[in-house]
């Protein structure tokens, strides 16, 4: 049993020999790798400062370009803005406009109407037989029933017909 105990004693040394020279490899590798590896870890940091310092750079670009384009949508949406109140104005005055326009025909049609009103039957026909039939058609439905009448009585049978058409419409 001694010798068994000996035996495993020695074994035992022998092979905490072994893992105590594999242990001083390690220990070894590990210092000449660890300038490597030093060196790796700085280099890796300087690449994440750089990632950072770039990220920084790009966030603030960004930030100025959207300032910019925010500038610009506001120019925009001003200009918008008077455009369409342009329009707008622009739209008045043409209503306006056709308004006064209507008024003016209105008056030249009350005048030309007094104007025929006050000519003898045969000369108003005849003058209205040469005009064309809208025009001549407008005329006699500002006349008074009576007078457009005589006038139509004076005409040729085909135009005072044609004439009588458009007044009914």
């Amino acid at each position: 049993m001694r010798i068994i105990i000996l035996l495993h004693l020695f074994l035992a040394s022998l092979l905490a020999l072994e893992t105590s020279d594999k242990l001083f490899e390690c220990t070894e590798i590990f210092k000449e790798r660890k300038s490597e590896l030093l060196v790796e870890l700085e280099r890796i940091d300087e690449q994440k400062q750089a990632l950072s310092a770039l990220q920084i750079a790009t966030e603030e670009l960004l930030r100025k370009k959207e300032s910019r384009l925010n500038e610009k949508e506001a120019i925009v949406d001003k200009k918008l803005l008077e455009i369409k109140e342009k329009e707008e104005a622009i739209k008045q005055m043409l209503a306006k406009n056709e308004e006064i326009l209507k008024e003016i025909k209105s008056i030249k049609m009350d005048k030309v109407a007094q104007t025929f009103a006050k000519m003898k039957d045969s000369p108003a026909a005849a003058i209205l037989s040469d005009m064309d039939n809208e025009e001549a058609a407008s005329i006699l439905s500002s006349l008074k029933p009576k007078t457009v009448g005589k006038i139509l009585s004076k005409m040729d049978a085909k135009k005072a017909s044609d004439l009588t058409l458009l007044l009914v419409k």
